[in-house]
Order: structure tokens, then sequence, then C-alpha cells
């Protein structure tokens, strides 16, 4: 998401009158999008911008705080900020972000001017939920893409210009949640308790990056660090694994009420400097039951894969 000399390259080029209007793009599927080498690097380089197809996993207000404030100047402050994960489908065992913020210019390589007024970002937000989508639904994403921690994202390449716009289409509503795959610790985690990579993708981390999982029988080490955009740490005794929480409302002080051991359902999220390790589990929010740390939709979704899932309106 923020590559500073990815953006550098592209204003060069912008600045020599290199139209983006024409850039090419292709159809592909996520499993394609994610590949990497030994490294932990993308190598997807096809096309600057692709088209993939996916079933939306959750609310983006849950994950990030969409909303603007054009005041902020403090150095890679992003103000609001905007994303969404979706799943593959069938064998395409795979997912993918698709991100966008609002305050561009407090990236040190953006020029002023290069961000969103709060009317702005509005306008953007309502363009891009423009197809009403929601959790469950299946939609076809179009747009630019950059490498950011261990995965490619769709975004605008930080790049505020209508030619870098990404787009979201309602391919089919209601399709529902895919049942979160049940993953073991000892599937993410070496008997040294490090993260398992694979640059095949066919085991550990990689394999599940960007899909709806489910970890049984953990207990929480640090349930007093509970509150929004808080990390957690599950063990099994053995091997831990980190929780990152969302904001969504089911997740506020005094709200942890969760029996040890219990099971956790989220979003597998990789956010990693060395591009081959920072997995977590990504869990938006929870819905009190005492037993599954979840949103409802989503243990709704571990136990019917035939029904659509109940969502609590449309993404904002």
């Amino acid at each position: 998401m923020r590559s500073g000399a990815g953006f550098i390259v592209l204003a060069l080029l912008a600045t020599a009158g290199v139209s983006w209007g024409d850039a090419a793009v292709a159809k592909i599927t996520h499993q394609q999008f994610q590949a990497v080498n030994g490294n932990g690097e993308q190598t997807y380089t096809a096309t600057q911008r692709v088209t993939l197809e996916g079933i939306v996993l959750h609310n983006p207000a849950d994950m990030l705080n969409p909303t603007p404030d054009d005041t902020i100047t403090q150095m890679y402050k992003m103000g609001g900020e905007w994303q969404l994960f979706f799943q593959g489908e069938g064998d395409d065992h795979a997912g993918t972000a698709v991100y966008m913020s609002q305050l561009y210019h407090n990236l040190p390589w953006i020029m002023p001017g290069g961000g969103y007024s709060n009317a702005q970002f509005i306008a953007e937000l309502t363009r891009i939920n423009a197809a009403g989508f929601t959790v469950g639904d299946r939609i076809r994403v179009t747009g630019w893409f950059l490498s950011y921690k261990g995965k490619y994202n769709i975004n605008e390449q930080h790049n505020n210009h209508p030619d870098h716009d990404f787009t979201i289409e309602l391919v089919a509503r209601g399709v529902g949640l895919p049942k979160p795959e049940v993953v073991s610790l000892d599937e993410l985690k070496t008997e040294q308790d490090q993260f398992v990579f694979d640059p095949a993708r066919l085991v550990g981390g990689e394999y599940h990056q960007g899909r709806l999982i489910k970890i049984e029988d953990v207990n929480v080490v640090d349930a007093k660090v509970w509150a929004p955009n808080a990390t957690l740490t599950v063990t099994n005794g053995k091997k831990t694994f980190p929780v990152k929480l969302g904001r969504g409302t089911g997740i506020y002080a005094g709200s942890f009420n969760l029996s040890q051991p219990c099971d956790v359902i989220g979003i597998l999220d990789q956010d990693s400097t060395d591009l081959k390790s920072g997995y977590r589990l990504y869990v938006m929010n929870y819905d009190g039951n005492g037993k599954v740390l979840a949103s409802y939709e989503h243990r709704m979704a571990d136990q019917t894969v035939t029904a659509p899932i109940p969502a609590p309106g449309n993404a904002k």
C-alpha cells in the first residue's frame, strides 16, 4: 500500500508526459496475483492493472476508520482509510485486500495536493460503494496495485488522479460467506514457534493468506489488552499466534467474555517487512457469544454453507 519507490517512478513518468489511461489490464485469479518468490516478493508483472472476482468478507468500516480529517498534517498519518478483503472461490485458494486512504500527501514522497479534501474523500467513498455490495456478495474489482508487507493490494498507488481509481462491481448478491477453513497452529507455526513460509503457497501462512479461517481450542494470553485495533496473542500451549482486532461495535473495553479455551474466526493477513513472516488473524468484530471470537456473520458461516449470511447493512 505504501511503497515510496513505486510512487516515485510513477511521478517521474507522469512528469515525462506518460498517459496511464490505457494501462494494460487482465482478469486473473487471486492465486496468480498473490504469487511470491523465495524471498516473499510478489512476482506478478504481466499487466499494470488487474481484475479479480471474489466474495466480500467483512464490512470495511469494521477494519479501518473511513472518517475523513483533512486537518491532519503529521507525517504518515493517512486520515480516512478504507480497506476490504475479498476471497477467491473454488480452486482459487487466496484472497486480496483493496485499499484507499485520504492524505497521501502526508507521505514524504508525495507532492502537496496529492491527497483528498474531506468532501473529495467522501465522494470517493460514495463512488466505490455505489454498487451497494455487502458481506457475502460476489464482486469484481479492477485497479492498479502495489506490494505491501508481503502481499499485493489493489489500490490507487497513492495517486488521487481519476486515472488511478479502482472500481468495484456487484456480480451477484447474497452468495453467502465461505465456510471458514479450520487451520491448526501446527499448520501455521514450526516446532520452534516460527511462521511457516512456503513460496509455492501450498502450506502455511501463504496458503491461507487473505482467506476466512478458524483456529480452534486456543487460549487468549493477554486479555487485558482487549480494545479496538489491539493485537492479542492466542496459544495452544505450545505455539502462539497474533490476533489483530478491528473496530467493530462489539469490541470495546469490558466486552471480553470468552471462555478458555475458545475458537477464533477471522481473515489471515500478513504484515511483515521481511515478507516471510508477520502472519496474523484479523478479527473485525465480536458478537459477544462467549465461545467464538468472531463477528456474527463469520460465526454463522461456520455453521452452514448453503444459506446466505445476514449482514448488518451495506459496507461503509
